[in-house]
């Protein structure tokens, strides 16, 4: 029987076009600039985010990173949510290697952060105090549902940030989720920040790999951190061949991913002892949690599940992060639901 693996779209394979294109890819230096494949993803890419230019690399987090390294210089401060990724997931990177300070605020069940405690957490010129340079959104919200932001608040977030001579990175490793589940343009979305990451590797299905984009000043300043942190590579373009498939055949399909959580959300809310964390879903991230009277905990349960070919997230004591992605079709969300019941 097929494992159904709901624990992440980082579980996603990459698809038959894309070992195709990965096998016949025209490579170069990409140290040099040389290798042409890469030179078109980025240039896609850039052109997909609004931005001038763009930078692959092999990572988010590394993404997410040398943006940050390259906004900020040592001592400065970066305004971020309390549940976002570059706070909680990306091994206090900016800190441990950029000596950026972060100043976390609480994120809102919408995944926003308050337009007035932005404001308050940005610093007078004050020699006492670190300069508040940069402020990071999140879209979609990973630790909020998957929920995504509206092009209205980033643009009202990056007008006060922009005030104050701050700029704005958007942490976009599932923009396409966001603009998808919207009904807008990716660039709606990222075209008023000044930097931008997006993952190819997630729902996209590329096995390897992200892009930064921003100004082509930013991504020439950019590319030097990502040497710095040894993301320089060399014949990378069999990576950004199935980038490219990844944006020229992944993106309009994410509506499927969305449909199928939204299945699954229903089939769990109607379960004797489960309840949805944050409701029916925006895109393809279901968070639910079992209720106080079943005498399992999450491992328990997700144990059980496992022994029926079912893998899923498991993310609090009694709670769980169910994703769909390109390799999980109705059946396997048919088989998640009765798993569950099963389990219970």
């Amino acid at each position: 029987m097929n494992i159904v693996d709901l624990r992440s779209d980082t579980v996603t394979h990459p698809t038959p076009a894309m070992r195709q294109a990965m096998a016949i890819a025209e490579v170069g230096d990409d140290v040099m600039g040389e290798d042409p494949t890469i030179n078109r993803l980025q240039e896609m890419a850039a052109e997909r985010m609004g931005k001038e230019a763009g930078l692959f690399v092999p990572s988010g987090t590394m993404g997410n990173l040398a943006a940050i390294l390259t906004h900020c210089n040592r001592g400065d401060e970066a305004i971020m949510g309390n549940l976002g990724h570059t706070f909680l997931f990306e091994g206090g990177g900016i800190a441990a290697l950029g000596g950026v300070q972060p100043h976390i605020l609480p994120n809102q069940p919408d995944g926003t952060i308050d337009l007035e405690q932005i404001g308050s957490a940005i610093r007078p010129d004050d020699p006492h105090q670190p300069i508040s340079r940069l402020v990071i959104l999140e879209n979609t919200h990973n630790r909020c549902g998957g929920v995504a932001l509206t092009s209205q608040y980033t643009l009202q977030v990056c007008e006060l940030a922009h005030s104050k001579g701050l700029k704005v990175h958007l942490d976009g490793a599932r923009i396409f989720n966001a603009a998808i589940a919207q009904g807008v343009d990716a660039r709606e979305l990222s075209g008023p920040a000044d930097s931008v990451t997006f993952c190819l590797s997630k729902g996209l299905c590329a096995p390897v790999g992200s892009v930064l984009c921003g100004s082509k000043e930013f991504i020439q300043r950019a590319h030097r951190i990502r040497k710095q942190l040894g993301g320089g590579m060399r014949q990378a373009g069999v990576l950004a061949a199935a980038g490219i498939i990844a944006l020229q055949q992944m993106v309009d399909r994410l509506s499927e991913d969305h449909r199928r959580a939204k299945r699954l959300a229903e089939g769990l809310a109607a379960t004797p002892g489960i309840r949805l964390m944050a409701g029916i879903p925006q895109t393809n991230m279901v968070f639910a949690i079992l209720d106080h009277d079943v005498p399992l905990t999450a491992l328990q349960v997700a144990d059980r599940l496992k022994k029926s070919n079912i893998l899923v997230g498991v993310v609090g004591g009694r709670s769980f992060r169910l994703v769909t992605h390109y390799w999980i079709d109705d059946e396997g969300v048919e088989r998640a639901v009765q798993g569950f019941r099963k389990a219970l």
